[in-house]
């Protein structure tokens, strides 16, 4: 239910001829059978690989976090920055962007402070594009090796909310700008990602609250839609609850069939 029709009709439109004149396996039924097909059709879809960052750049690398007010965007940029520094072994500096919500400002402070991560600190009435230019001569200044730039969100999509996140991107040229989804939106992510793709390089997506009841259907609408890769799953509200995305798992949970993926 909550991948979107466009994306259903043309997944059956591949599925169809590779079901069709089908050999059935020894010891397992069509429907097993069907299953099997679907399954890696799905993988297919959503992916087939597990992605990496892009950390090709020369320090400090610029990356870019985007996406509607509510879907955990600056938890994320939090999650992010402890992956980076514990997986990656990156010193890394946050920043926020988020000039219209001062709570925002304080939250990513806030979450800094907690975990030991380098945030830069807030200047009131300060506007993003200098925001951008003191961080990276700050980042310099301290060592990191990694900015995460935090960007405002909106309650919906607008031209003022794109077109700022345009010039921030003229203006860090980040390597990865990161769209944070939350996966329990279902069909409305797929058109959120489109609208970002055709507004920035939208380099991965990151889907929040994938620990939820949704089966999937968010990343699989996101991923046809957008044509870019989803990155990381967000599976709790800790700092470490953070994982790479594997396609094959998603596939299986959407299906939910276990042991029939194995064929």
């Amino acid at each position: 239910a909550d991948v979107s029709l466009s994306v259903v009709k043309e997944f059956i439109e591949k599925v169809k001829p590779k079901a069709l004149g089908q050999e059935i396996i020894r010891s397992t039924s069509p429907g097993q059978m069907m299953v099997k097909i679907v399954y890696d059709e799905l993988v297919q879809l959503l992916g087939d690989t597990n992605y990496d960052i892009n950390l090709n750049a020369v320090p400090p690398v610029p990356m870019m976090l985007v996406g509607l007010q509510g879907s955990g965007k600056t938890t994320t940029t939090a999650k992010i920055a402890k992956y980076l520094e514990k997986n990656k072994k990156k010193k890394v500096m946050m920043v926020s962007l988020d000039v219209y919500r001062p709570a925002a400002q304080e939250q990513l402070k806030f979450l800094g402070e907690q975990n030991n991560i380098l945030t830069l600190p807030v200047i009131d009435g300060q506007l993003p594009a200098d925001i951008c230019k003191r961080a990276i001569n700050a980042a310099n200044l301290n060592g990191a090796e990694i900015i995460l730039f935090d960007t405002a969100g909106r309650t919906q999509i607008d031209l003022q909310m794109m077109s700022e996140i345009k010039q921030i991107e003229s203006i860090i040229n980040p390597t990865e700008n990161f769209l944070v989804a939350d996966s329990l939106t279902g069909q409305v992510a797929a058109e959120v990602a489109k609208e970002f793709k055709n507004t920035i390089n939208l380099t991965g997506i990151i889907l929040t609250r994938a620990d939820g009841d949704a089966r999937g259907g968010a990343a699989v609408s996101m991923k046809y839609v957008s044509e870019v890769p989803i990155k990381f799953l967000g599976v709790g509200e800790k700092i470490d609850n953070l994982e790479v995305f594997h396609p094959d798992r998603i596939a299986n949970r959407i299906l939910g069939m276990g042991d029939i993926i194995s064929l």
